[in-house]
């Protein structure tokens, strides 16, 4: 049998069923991926929430009149850096939810 008489072009025979692997296999890293990024959100949202908790402790500490000022020094210092980690953890948080409302989730690696 000469590769003339094949009635199918080089290469060409099975790709239909090479291509349905491959969407099969992007469906599964794109559920994969979705899977992780909505525990991602979960995550995020109970530690920003914990995060606000200690935040109000921070508050009712400082409403004490008889801190020092050195204490209350160091409270505004803890109260700073929450609000800034806080802020940092929403920005991530927004950007996890929006790739999945694109439904374009894809593994966010954090270096």
């Amino acid at each position: 049998m000469s590769i003339q008489s094949c009635k199918h072009p080089l290469g060409a025979a099975g790709h239909g069923r090479m291509t349905m692997r491959q969407n099969q296999a992007e469906t599964r890293r794109q559920n994969v991926a979705k899977r992780s990024m909505t525990k991602e959100v979960k995550q995020l949202t109970g530690l920003i929430a914990t995060l606000r908790e200690s935040l109000d402790g921070i508050r009712k500490q400082r409403a004490n009149a008889k801190l020092s000022g050195a204490e209350m020094g160091a409270l505004d210092e803890r109260r700073n850096n929450l609000l800034l980690t806080i802020a940092a953890l929403d920005d991530r948080l927004s950007a996890v939810q929006g790739l999945i409302d694109l439904g374009r989730p894809h593994i966010i690696r954090v270096h």
